[in-house]
């Protein structure tokens, strides 16, 4: 079917699909173009701060009109503009001109009544290419169609553009703000459309009106007819929702389709509407940005319907009190026309650069959505679809959120027109599970798109990391190297000797963690070769000073052994070795120290009396017999004091590993055995020095002091053996004997069984504690 009009081309290509809706237009096209009051506070919303602008005002700051409120750092940018002079109250969220209301950046400019504007420099002379757009990208000039896709984008196309389309088309109900544009501002809309040829350089360029507006049609073909436009004509259409559509006029006046997926600047036609066509010629010859629109407010739930300039970042709330609205419970205020409109849920939001229409209706006007019920599969929905999708199909998809098949009948080519839910006999609200689907669609894209650019630093963080990690390897080798280089043999030989002692040393730690308990068997052995290997310094010792004396050998032997042996007992009833070792290894080693420092001072008394031994055997050697028998019973005193010193160590001894059993700790019986031996040592010391003296004074003193020098050798005997009594009968000549009566002997014993009950009781004691 070929769709005709009165202009130049009369032969037009059929829309696919389609309604017919009662127009509505009569209410607001029949008055001219006024202005409202200007407001006391303005939101301007700034949505691309932070993406593709940066804030160029703070709060507190005053601004005039036409000031820049951003500054671009994309190629997308859109610029905002103070539409009067005032004060920047605020910067902070506010609800958004949306069905959703969702808070965006707000920048809130108290007015101060003024309007005090900027100085606007108009074009005095030609402009080039480069310079028409920039001055349509500083006035932030949009798609005033309802898309507001830069305008300075959108003109400078990669591609050869044949074809130009200035879109009068204003194709659905209660609109008229294009309308009435056309009828007072022909002349002005032309001019753009001028610079617009200048920019693209088409072939041919075609104004597109709907032939429900008669008298726009008029006022367009009046002013090209006095304009110097070439290659441009008017091309009136039937009047059929939605032929506005950018695709749909597209296919009405060159039969094509635009595929899916591509925009129309892949065939070589541009689309631009005839409101964006006035703001370029205001920002290329006059310097004015896009600070005002033309908005229908229409309805019958208002007092003066009609067409209002109006500045952009106006409150609705402000229009509505302007225009008599007649607010009721049940009243509506929608942005937009009846088929793609949205209910505001709110007033205090601002009218934008896209928006063309605040309907008001009354209920009976536009009633409530009835309840929806189920699809009974007619088919209409598919029949008026202009894009020729199935919605049908896209509705059960989208309604059991299997957006992947949705997107397989090609939900994205859906332009939300309406078409389908005006036509449900069953009143399913077929756009919004479309629109609900699509924003799923997005939000999945986006969180893919986040995800890929975080696995792209991921990646490139790791990467930068193992190169820094090989960088620090290579330089620590390098360094190596020049340390090894400068380095002399001495010094390698003892590095290499310190990585050996390391090594081994944690060899012998791996060995001793790996290696099992020590049995009590093996404590046993290594407490003896211990007590052996402190021993051995001793009787070496004396091996060295001479000592003569097989029996006084034979009983430190018996002494030694029976220490090893209360050592042995005492650390066999411990739980392990390692265990008493460590505790016990601080007060071993004091408990070494002591005993060396004592085998020390023991060495050097025996060297000098070895060294005296010799003068005092010449001395007895004379031939006085007197003398002999001093030299005799000096020896037997020596004897005897060694002795008492022997069974008094061997009775501390006893006492020590009596005590020792008493106690838990290790510790103790290295104490009680250091103690004892220590005490015997001095013992011993006393009688050696007492023997020495009376040894001393025997040799030189005349021969009728012997009986004196075996006085006071008996005397020292008694000393040693612990003052016992005893009876000394002297001859005067030849012998001195000493004896002992029983009863002391009994006493004695009775003193020494009672020290040890005393060391027993002691013990128990200790126990108890």
């Amino acid at each position: 079917m070929s769709l005709t009009a009165s202009t130049e081309h009369t032969v037009l290509w059929p829309l696919t699909g389609g309604i017919h809706p009662p127009e509505m237009k009569l209410l607001s096209n029949t008055t001219p173009i006024q202005r409202l009051l200007p407001a006391n506070e303005y939101f301007l919303p700034l949505p691309q701060v932070g993406e593709t602008a940066v804030l160029a005002v703070k709060q507190g700051q005053r601004v005039l009109k036409g000031q820049p409120l951003t500054r671009g750092i994309s190629a997308m940018y859109l610029a905002a503009h103070a539409p009067t002079s005032g004060t920047i109250t605020a910067i902070e969220p506010r609800p958004s001109n949306h069905p959703s209301a969702l808070p965006v950046l707000t920048c809130v400019l108290q007015s101060d009544g003024l309007d005090e504007a900027v100085s606007f420099t108009a074009a005095s002379e030609p402009l080039s290419h480069e310079q028409i757009l920039q001055r349509i990208r500083d006035a932030g000039i949009a798609g005033m169609g309802g898309a507001m896709f830069p305008s300075h984008i959108k003109l400078n196309p990669a591609s050869k553009i044949k074809r130009l389309i200035i879109n009068g088309v204003e194709c659905e109900p209660y609109i008229t703000a294009d309308d009435r544009l056309m009828r007072e501002y022909a002349s002005d809309i032309l001019k753009g459309v001028v610079l617009m040829q200048q920019l693209l350089q088409p072939e041919t360029t075609t104004i597109a009106i709907e032939d429900n507006k008669p008298e726009a049609a008029q006022a367009m073909r009046q002013a090209l007819a006095a304009s110097t436009l070439s290659q441009c004509s008017i091309q009136v259409i039937p009047t059929k929702y939605p032929s506005g559509s950018e695709k749909q006029l597209i296919q009405i006046l060159t039969g094509q389709e635009v595929p899916s997926g591509a925009i129309p600047a892949h065939l070589g036609i541009v689309v631009q509407n005839v409101g964006t066509a006035f703001a370029i010629q205001q920002a290329v010859y006059q310097g004015v940005p896009l600070l005002e629109r033309v908005l229908t407010v229409t309805g019958s739930n208002i007092e003066k319907p009609g067409n209002y300039w109006v500045s952009v970042g106006t409150p609705i709330r402000h229009i509505l009190e302007q225009t008599g609205f007649k607010a009721t419970p049940d009243s509506k205020v929608i942005v937009g026309g009846p088929m793609m409109g949205y209910t505001l849920s709110t007033v205090d939001v601002p009218v934008l650069k896209g928006s063309n229409c605040l309907l008001l209706p009354q209920a009976q006007e536009l009633a409530d959505a009835p309840q929806e019920r189920s699809c009974i599969r007619c088919g209409e929905c598919a029949q008026v679809c202009p894009v020729s999708l199935l919605p049908q199909q896209l509705y059960w998809h989208a309604k059991a959120a299997e957006y992947d098949k949705a997107e397989n009948f090609h939900l994205q080519d859906c332009i939300e027109c309406g078409c389908c839910s005006y036509v449900c006999p069953s009143d399913i609200p077929l756009v919004q599970y479309y629109r609900v689907a699509k924003a799923a669609i997005r939000k999945t894209r986006e969180e893919k798109l986040h995800a890929e650019h975080a696995k792209m630093r991921f990646e490139a963080r790791s990467l930068r990391m193992e190169q820094e990690k090989q960088e620090r390897e290579a330089k620590a080798r390098e360094a190596a190297e020049k340390r090894k280089s400068a380095m002399s043999g001495n010094e390698k030989d003892a590095v290499a000797a310190a990585l050996a002692r390391v090594k081994a040393k944690q060899a012998a730690q791996s060995a001793v963690e790996e290696s099992p308990a020590p049995t009590t068997a093996d404590n046993k052995a290594t407490i003896a070769a211990a007590v052996s290997g402190i021993k051995a310094p001793k009787a070496q010792n004396q091996e060295t000073n001479g000592s003569n004396v097989t029996s006084q050998e034979d009983k430190k032997a018996a002494i030694a052994a029976a220490i090893a042996r209360a050592k042995a007992k005492k650390i066999a009833a411990t739980p392990t070795l390692t265990e008493t070792l460590t505790a016990s290894a601080p007060a071993q080693a004091a408990d070494k120290k002591a005993k060396v420092a004592a085998a020390i001072a023991s060495a050097k008394a025996k060297r000098t009396q070895a060294a005296d031994t010799p003068n005092t055997e010449a001395q007895l050697s004379a031939p006085n017999a007197t003398d002999k028998q001093a030299m005799i019973a000096a020896a037997v005193a020596k004897a005897k004091a060694r002795k008492a010193a022997v069974e008094k160590t061997s009775v501390e001894v006893d006492n020590a590993a009596v005590t020792e059993e008493a106690s838990s700790a290790p510790t103790t019986l290295t104490e009680n055995t250091t103690d004892a031996a220590k005490k015997a040592r001095i013992a011993a010391a006393v009688a050696k020095a007492k023997a020495k003296k009376a040894s001393s004074a025997t040799a030189t003193e005349a021969p009728e002091k012997t009986t004196a020098a075996s006085t006071i050798a008996a005397a020292a005997k008694r000393h040693t053996e612990g003052n016992m009594p005893e009876t000394v009968n002297t001859d005067g000549d030849t012998h001195t004997s000493v004896s002992l009566s029983d009863d002391k002997k009994a006493r004695v014993a009775a003193a020494v069984a009672k020290a040890k009950q005393k060391a027993r009781e002691r013990a128990r004691e200790q126990e108890n504690n």
